[in-house]
């Protein structure tokens, strides 16, 4: 590749022995793709058609189908296309977006499963007023900041690679992720300072109000009668679920 191409698209080094499974590859990520998506969709479809499913739990449960549905098909055509590909290359620009999508839907999954544990939290622990509390209008500013927040703070980091020199064009992976920063000619202190803040502010602190949340449900549950106890694992099972099959990818 002559330099102006060098300049625009990277190798993407992270394929095992493409040549020899390329078909084997593409039949199993296809495959998996294709489940995702109908798997997803007939979910979002079936809280579509059942009013009964309008809920808070439920209409967060749909934001991150909606977030996996979107990451999918941001990820799985371009690795489709790769195995079937004679050289694993990416635009700059397409990378920048992988890494993007990559890392504010993963931001916006851990701000919706902390918007569930506090509906949880509300339903459990303050059951007569969570009508008031969880109204159609904060479910849907919940929704909206779980998205807006994640992308303003995740397109800081891509703007400044944007403008950044590159003087490695070799990814070791699959995919974009943060191993983009391996390919600046210089490291940047404010992009590591930066995604510090952004993995405090986006996965801990909401991982530790979703431990805070559970304890404090435990202690009323154990305190109180059983049927709410009984009322308490009702609720919080659909929850528990999605954050364990959550860990578990």
């Amino acid at each position: 590749m002559d330099d102006e191409l060098n300049a625009t698209y990277i190798y993407l080094d992270g394929y095992v022995e493409v040549d020899k499974y390329r078909y084997f590859y593409f039949f199993i990520m296809f495959t998996v793709y294709i489940l995702i998506i109908w798997s997803n969709f007939t979910i979002l479809y079936l809280i579509w058609i059942h009013k009964s499913l309008h809920e808070p739990m439920y209409i967060f449960i749909a934001g991150l189908l909606l977030n996996s549905v979107v990451f999918s098909t941001a990820m799985y055509p371009k690795l489709l296309i790769d195995f079937l590909s004679e050289k694993q290359i990416i635009s700059y620009s397409t990378c920048l977006f992988q890494f993007f999508i990559y890392y504010s839907l993963s931001a916006s999954d851990f701000l919706l499963l902390a918007a569930m544990a506090y509906d949880r939290y509300v339903s459990i622990c303050k059951p007569l007023q969570y009508s008031t509390i969880m109204r159609r209008t904060k479910v849907s500013v919940f929704l909206f900041l779980a998205w807006l927040v994640p992308a303003c703070h995740i397109a800081v980091p891509v703007i400044l690679s944007a403008n950044m020199k590159l003087c490695d064009f070799t990814l070791t992976g699959i995919f974009c992720n943060n191993s983009v920063y391996n390919l600046h000619c210089v490291s940047s202190r404010v992009l590591s300072i930066f995604g510090v803040v952004a993995l405090l502010n986006m996965a801990l602190f909401p991982l530790l109000f979703i431990l805070f949340t559970y304890t404090r449900i435990l202690i009323i549950s154990y305190r109180s009668c059983r049927e709410v106890k009984k009322k308490a694992a009702q609720t919080c099972l659909p929850h528990l679920i999605v954050l364990i099959s959550f860990s578990c990818l």
